[in-house]
């Protein structure tokens, strides 16, 4: 499949005509028709339903666009940052972050950088700590802050926190009212879990901290999302456990109940290639150890 492909595609799904799109792309029909054939047998699905001389969209052809129409976006978002970095003499600096970190550590974080003018064009992407570890490697980003410990020989790494964890139940939930909570409490209950993929995963490390203490977790759900997670907590569907930042999402649905359990926490680990010789790297790291030390 071909960027020209998608290109030719959109253009046809905006004009609903063959004709029309082949002038706005200053082709001739047959090529153009010859090309969107090759992409509806690539997909193995037909894009446009041909009725006479009209045409219109198929429902998978409208979801195709919509979606390819979202990936052209971001291209071009891509096409103006480079050239603008081009144009500055900025480096590029991307950051993995899983969403956790964004209700304390990570926005405190992202102000020092501001602050202390960071020399480069900073780019932030939400992915979980496996897909740091893959996206560190390809060069996407050049730093991550994940829940888990990368156990690579090329990876570096840094626990800067261990964040406690705190129970979200139900409003209705029979433990909603207590001030804190021990294993006893919540060792039988049914789990929201997450991420479900990919493994392994702060759900794994969850599943370690009762293992530890000869528990087994029972799962009722997994999800991909935190955000996810806590809705099913709201519906009454499991309990889950997030780090004690969380606390922060203000939500009548959901009460977070403190643990009185200390081994139970979450770290927040910073990840790194070893062999980097970035200078913006080093500026970062020394900033995210600031960080953490200034943490309540």
């Amino acid at each position: 499949m071909e960027m020209r492909q998608i290109r030719y595609f959109q253009c046809v799904a905006q004009e609903l005509s063959f004709t029309k799109a082949s002038q706005r792309l200053h082709i001739a029909q047959p090529p153009l028709s010859r090309q969107i054939r090759q992409l509806e047998e690539e997909l193995g699905v037909q894009l446009f339903e041909r009725l006479g001389r009209s045409i219109r969209l198929t429902d998978a052809g409208k979801f195709f666009f919509d979606k390819t129409m979202q990936l052209s976006a971001r291209l071009d978002g891509v096409v103006v940052a480079t050239r603008r970095i081009a144009e500055s003499g900025k480096k590029w600096f991307g950051i993995g972050f899983v969403p956790s970190i964004m209700y304390g550590f990570g926005p405190t974080l992202f102000r020092k950088m501001r602050a202390s003018g960071v020399q480069a064009e900073i780019g932030l992407s939400e992915m979980t700590t496996v897909e740091q570890l893959k996206a560190l490697r390809a060069g996407q980003i050049d730093i991550g802050f994940g829940r888990i410990a990368l156990d690579a020989p090329d990876i570096d790494g840094l626990t800067l926190l261990q964040e406690p964890l705190v129970l979200a139940v139900p409003a209705q939930h029979a433990l909603a009212g207590r001030r804190d909570a021990s294993l006893d409490d919540i060792a039988d209950l049914s789990y929201v879990l997450y991420p479900a993929k990919p493994r392994p995963s702060y759900a794994d490390h969850v599943i370690g901290l009762f293992e530890q203490r000869d528990h087994r977790v029972s799962v009722a759900f997994e999800a991909n999302e935190m955000q996810t997670a806590i809705g099913l907590v709201a519906a009454g569907l499991g309990v889950t456990l997030v780090p004690s930042t969380v606390m922060r999402m203000q939500r009548d649905d959901v009460v977070f109940i403190p643990l009185n359990e200390p081994e139970f926490t979450s770290p927040i680990v910073m990840s790194w290639l070893k062999d980097s010789a970035s200078p913006i790297l080093r500026e970062v790291v020394a900033l995210a150890k600031q960080t953490a030390k200034e943490a309540p």
